[in-house]
């Protein structure tokens, strides 16, 4: 056994007579740790992407709250009423009347 691990160590199993078979495993588990740090890669990417467009999506929600809360301050009847003032109009002091129009058949 101590020999086995001796020959082990000093890679007599790559260079011995039915050594092919060993290096075709060993490519294979190359090819396969290739192939799963790639994939870990991608879905590091991937996650990172989706942390980015929450990130966006909360930023635009606030920005929509934001604007949302102006537009309401805007259509307040007082607000209205002000804006106008500076530009010299002002609300009407006698109320609007009802016309009445009688179809001749």
């Amino acid at each position: 056994m101590k020999r086995n691990f001796y020959n082990l160590v000093k890679g007599k199993f790559l260079i011995s007579d039915d050594s092919l078979k060993n290096w075709r495993f060993i490519i294979f588990l190359s090819v396969l740790a290739l192939i799963m740090v790639a994939s870990s890669h991608s879905a590091d990417k991937k996650v990172h992407r989706i942390a980015q467009l929450n990130n966006e999506v909360k930023e635009l929600n606030s920005q929509y709250v934001d604007v949302r809360m102006q537009l309401m301050q805007l259509r307040f009847e007082s607000r209205i009423i002000s804006v106008m003032a500076n530009r010299g109009l002002a609300p009407s002091e006698t109320p609007p009347q009802k016309i009445l129009i009688n179809s001749e058949d």
